[in-house]
């Protein structure tokens, strides 16, 4: 999905919860999120803090997340270079009980941390697939961060019910 796509869907759920955004505003997880220039970043719409906002309105919550999943996207193999930018802010939802969709942003965080993983430069199909890792910098970045929250990471971990994914989650962050 190209960046112009991104910002339809921005704009279309907008359209449709006008009031959502104002559900995080002042929340202490997201601040700082509006002084992120999101746009800047290749293929990330500037409407990030708008949808991370609107994770915390009940009603417009599961929505906010699956627009927001999909804009932290670019393609079935590749996370935007955003993602080390948004994934301290996803972090600290994620950590608080508050907000409505927990245990998606549970899942996000769990499929960020296997975008993550380092690429075997040795195996060529997987290179092919996913690209080397210094084309992609966005993993180790993403790495750095969840170590940087290693505490936050190990708590959130505790919370899922899949062994393996509680292994993805504590390995990402060097636990």
């Amino acid at each position: 999905m190209d960046v112009a796509a991104k910002e339809a869907a921005i704009t279309r759920f907008l359209n449709e919860y006008p009031r959502a955004v104002d559900a995080g505003r002042g929340h202490p997880a997201l601040q700082g999120c509006e002084d992120v220039r999101w746009s800047e970043f290749p293929e990330c719409p500037a409407g990030i803090p708008a949808l991370l906002r609107a994770l915390l309105d009940r009603e417009a919550a599961s929505e906010a997340e699956r627009v927001l999943s999909n804009s932290l996207h670019n393609g079935i193999t590749a996370m935007n270079t955003a993602v080390p930018t948004v994934l301290p802010f996803l972090l600290r939802l994620a950590s608080d009980p508050q907000v409505p969709v927990q245990s998606e942003l549970l899942d996000l965080l769990i499929l960020v941390a296997g975008f993550s993983e380092p690429i075997d430069a040795d195996n060529e199909a997987m290179v092919l697939w996913f690209g080397s890792d210094g084309d992609h910098p966005e993993r180790e970045q993403c790495r750095a961060v969840f170590a940087q929250y290693a505490s936050v990471v190990a708590m959130l971990a505790e919370q899922l019910d899949s062994p393996n994914d509680r292994a993805k989650l504590r390995q990402v962050a060097g636990l």
